[in-house]
C-alpha cells in the first residue's frame, strides 16, 4: 500500500470521524496529490513501502482519507477506532505527529480539528466553564477584571501579597502570577499561597465582593498536584498552568485530580507562538483552544486583538466563538470545520498582554462581557500605583458595559482620568 490510495475525492465524513483542516505546501517539485498521500498515510496506518503484515481489512477500517483539496486548503477525516478515547497525547501522536518532518512537505499547518461527540464523550470538559465562574465571584453583568503581579518575577512573597491586596481593594476580582513565577528561591510557593490567600481574605472582608487568587501551579506533573492539594487547603479556588509547556499529559492529570479538588483551572498559553505565530506550520491557536476546551480548563488566555500580543481582532473573536459556544458553523473562508460541543461547558475567555484602561471599551465592543480583561503594567503602571490603577481598570470596564464613554467617566474618577492622560483612550 504504501502511501497510495488515501485520496478520495467522493468521501463524505461520517459524523464518527475525526477531520482535520491542514494547510498544505509540498516541497518544491511534488504534486500536492502526493504530498496528501503521505499526509494522509504516515498519520494512519501508511509506511513508505508495501509491507507484507498489512493484514486484510486493515487499510479498509482505518486509513485516512483526503477528502477535499482546494488550493492549501486539506481536508482529512480520520476513522475514530484509529484513536484511544480520553487520550490527546495519541490524538496528536497521530494527526500531528512524523507527518511534519516528511520531506515531501515544505510546511504544514493545523487550522482546526473537528472532534466526533463519542470523543467528547471520552474527556471532561470544564469543571466550571463560563457560568460556574460566574457564579463564583458573583459578577453577571461585566467582565471579570484581573490583574497580574508585576515585575513578572523579583518580588518576594510579603510584597506579591501586598500587590494583590492593593489590586482587590482598589476593585479588582482576579489577582494572578505570571508564568514563569513558580517557586523560585526569592518567593517559595507555600509562603506565597500562603500569604497571599490571608490578604484575599482582608480584601473580602473590606470590599464585600468576591476575590480570587489564581497561583501557578506549574511543575513536573506530580509536583503540579501537591501544589494544587496544597492551595486547596489554604482555602484557595484556583490553580494556574502554563499548559503548553507543562503538556497535554499533565494538563489531562491535573483536569482529572480536579474532580476532587473543584478548583477553577485557569490556562495560560506560554510557548504557544511556537506552535501558532506561522501562519504557514505548526498549529493554529484555535486548534490550541480546542484541545483545551475538551481536556477541560476553565479559564483560557486566547489574545486582545488591541494589546502588545500578535493575533487580530478577527482571529481572537473567532477563538472566543469556538471556545465559549456550544455550535459552531463551519467557515470555509478561514478553513475552520463545525463543532457540535454537546455536554462540553463553554471557557471563559482571558484577554491579557498589553491592556491598559484606555483599550477597555475597543476590547469589549469586539469581545463582548464574557471575559476576563487582565492588565498588568496597565494596573501597576499607574502614576498613582497599583491601588488607583485597579481603581481606573475597574471604572473603565463598568463604564464600557453601561455604554458611557470613557472620558465622560473619567470626568467622575480621577483615578481613570490619570490612566487616560498617561496612556491615552484607543480610538
Amino acid at each position: 500500500m504504501g502511501y497510495e490510495g488515501f485520496v478520495h475525492p467522493d468521501y463524505a465524513p461520517d459524523t464518527k470521524d475525526l477531520v482535520v483542516a491542514f494547510r498544505v505546501k509540498p516541497a518544491k517539485g511534488v504534486s500536492m496529490q502526493k504530498a496528501c498521500e503521505n499526509l494522509a498515510g504516515e498519520s494512519s496506518v501508511g509506511t513508505w513501502t508495501d509491507v507484507k503484515t498489512m493484514k486484510k481489512g486493515i487499510a479498509e477500517k482505518l486509513s485516512a482519507k483526503v477528502y477535499s483539496i482546494k488550493g492549501e486548503q486539506v481536508k482529512v477525516a480520520y476513522p475514530i477506532d484509529l484513536f484511544e478515547p480520553g487520550n490527546m497525547p495519541q490524538v496528536l501522536s497521530s494527526i500531528a505527529g512524523n507527518i511534519y518532518g516528511m520531506k515531501v512537505l515544505d510546511s504544514l499547518r493545523i487550522e482546526d480539528i473537528y472532534f466526533p461527540p463519542k470523543m467528547d464523550k471520552s474527556f471532561l470538559g470544564p469543571k466550571y466553564g463560563v457560568p460556574g465562574v460566574r457564579k463564583l465571584l458573583r459578577v453577571n453583568d461585566r467582565p471579570l477584571v484581573g490583574t497580574i503581579v508585576k515585575p513578572k518575577v523579583g518580588l518576594d512573597w510579603q510584597n506579591h501579597a501586598q500587590v494583590s491586596y492593593d489590586a482587590w481593594v482598589g476593585g479588582l476580582d482576579l489577582v494572578k502570577d505570571d508564568e514563569n513565577l513558580s517557586s523560585q528561591r526569592f518567593n517559595p510557593f507555600e509562603k506565597r499561597v500562603v500569604a497571599t490567600l490571608k490578604a484575599r481574605d482582608k480584601a473580602e472582608k473590606e470590599t464585600g465582593e468576591r476575590k480570587m487568587y489564581m497561583p501557578n501551579i506549574t511543575a513536573e506533573t506530580s509536583e503540579m498536584l501537591r501544589r494544587a492539594e496544597f492551595v486547596k487547603k489554604q482555602g484557595g479556588e484556583y490553580a494556574m498552568i502554563d499548559i503548553i509547556t507543562c503538556g497535554w499529559s499533565a494538563v489531562q492529570t491535573v483536569r482529572e485530580a480536579n474532580q476532587d479538588l473543584n478548583m477553577v483551572l485557569h490556562a495560560h498559553r506560554a510557548m504557544h507562538a511556537a506552535l501558532t505565530r506561522n501562519k504557514y506550520h505548526g498549529m493554529s491557536m484555535l486548534a490550541v483552544a480546542k484541545i483545551a476546551r475538551l481536556i477541560g480548563v476553565d479559564q483560557l488566555h486566547i489574545g486582545t486583538a488591541v494589546g502588545k500580543m500578535e493575533g487580530g481582532p478577527e482571529e481572537v473573536v473567532s477563538i472566543e466563538k469556538e471556545i465559549e459556544g456550544s455550535f459552531i458553523p463551519a467557515d470555509t473562508k478561514h478553513n475552520v470545520l463545525a463543532e457540535d460541543w454537546g455536554h462540553i461547558r463553554p471557557v471563559l475567555a482571558v484577554a491579557s498582554g498589553g491592556l491598559h484602561p484606555g483599550m477597555v471599551p475597543k476590547l469589549v465592543k469586539l469581545m463582548g462581557k464574557d471575559v476576563v480583561i487582565q492588565m498588568g503594567g496597565g494596573v501597576h503602571g499607574h502614576p498613582k500605583g497599583t491601588r488607583k490603577g485597579a481603581e481606573a481598570a475597574r471604572a473603565a470596564v463598568e463604564a464600557a458595559s453601561e455604554g458611557v464613554a470613557l472620558n465622560e467617566a473619567a470626568k467622575k474618577n480621577k483615578a481613570l482620568a490619570e490612566a487616560i492622560g498617561l496612556w491615552g483612550v484607543l480610538k
